[in-house]
């Protein structure tokens, strides 16, 4: 059997909004006193200058939403989103729905039985014994193990595989607090929404995957939590997630490219999930990169936001797309844990 090769990506997204636009419509309206202007300094120095949502603040306030009623949406609004994802990344791999062996689902902006993963194989066609898996609550690096238990499934049984990751972030607007919440205001200014697909096939042209890794720095669980309450989810944000990632990093890519003899300067394509210009900047600092190496995460950070767990699928098919695509791809994400999951690429066919 061939390696598992990531041959077709499709991505769709919501309508886009100017940030400047969602601040000034809503969002300084959404802020009071001094923390309005905190929030304004957060909003202008986010390094986002568009975003999506499929729950348009502009056009509907859901801060003050039950949980309850979130949910209902969500499926309204991730099933369409899911199915045009799905639908092109098969067309690009020259697959159609019922040669699909297992479908993944990555989501952790909602949740329903059945979920995406049953709706979307009943309306895209797949097979009966088609298997599925959803995973729930890993965050902004879920594609990463995502794209490792397909890769997996290839290898053991030589059968295509398909990951889509979908988040609905617009859903979860906090509703406006007295006090100072940083964390929720840093929130408030990156996430977005969107979902991709990713198809991986036993060999062929696109991108071989070669390896799925990870580290997780269990003492620093709190940096980073996604709480359910009743009025959505909550992000908690630690501003010391940075420094976490600055000592893991390293270590985590000089590790994964060792085990195949490859160096730091062996790699053109960077793709990392960019939480905010912060990381972005640690990152490049760690792994001592060009100043160009982090263009396609910059770029995404800038036209659609964070949209977690799909951003890094989002940079990944910029790369592909560019006049030169990279030979050998590193994939970098990070989320609650504190966990760094990787994935080395190398382009094959």
């Amino acid at each position: 059997m061939g390696v598992p090769v990531i041959a077709g990506l499709g991505a769709a997204q919501p309508p886009a909004a100017a940030q400047d636009e969602l601040w000034t419509g809503f969002f300084a309206k959404h802020f009071s006193g001094t923390t309005r202007a905190l929030a304004e300094r957060i909003f202008a120095n986010s390094g986002v200058s568009r975003r999506q949502a499929a729950v348009n603040p502009l056009l509907e306030d859901v801060s003050e939403w039950p949980t309850e009623r979130r949910m209902r949406r969500y499926q309204v609004e991730a099933l369409p989103l899911g199915k045009e994802a799905v639908s092109r990344a098969l067309t690009a791999a020259g697959l159609d729905a019922g040669d699909i062996g297992l479908f993944v689902v990555c989501s952790c902006t909602g949740y329903a039985t059945p979920g995406l993963d049953i709706l979307l194989a009943r309306d895209l066609g797949m097979a009966p014994d088609t298997q599925r898996m959803f995973v729930g609550h890993m965050g902004c690096y879920a594609a990463l193990p995502g794209l490792g238990a397909a890769s997996d499934f290839v290898t053991a049984r030589g059968r295509p595989a398909l990951l889509l990751c979908a988040e609905l972030t617009s859903l979860h607007i906090q509703p406006p607090g007295a006090r100072v919440d940083t964390q929720q205001i840093v929130s408030h200014a990156l996430f977005s929404d969107a979902a991709v697909a990713a198809v991986v096939v036993p060999g062929g042209r696109g991108y071989a995957l070669r390896e799925v890794t990870s580290v997780t720095d269990t003492s620093t669980a709190d940096h980073m939590t996604w709480d359910v309450t009743d009025t959505g989810f909550r992000m908690g944000l630690s501003p010391k997630v940075p420094q976490v990632l600055s000592h893991h990093v390293r270590g985590l890519v000089d590790e994964l490219l060792a085990r195949h003899g490859w160096t730091i300067a062996e790699v053109d394509g960077w793709a990392v999930h960019p939480g905010g210009p912060r990381i972005l900047n640690v990152v490049e600092r760690e792994l001592a990169l060009p100043a160009a190496a982090l263009a396609a995460s910059r770029a995404t950070l800038d036209e659609h936001g964070n949209c977690s767990s799909p951003t890094v699928l989002l940079i990944l098919d910029r790369l592909c797309r560019a006049e030169r695509p990279p030979q050998r791809v590193v994939m970098l994400a990070f989320g609650p844990g504190l966990t760094l999951y990787a994935a080395l690429l190398d382009r094959a066919g």
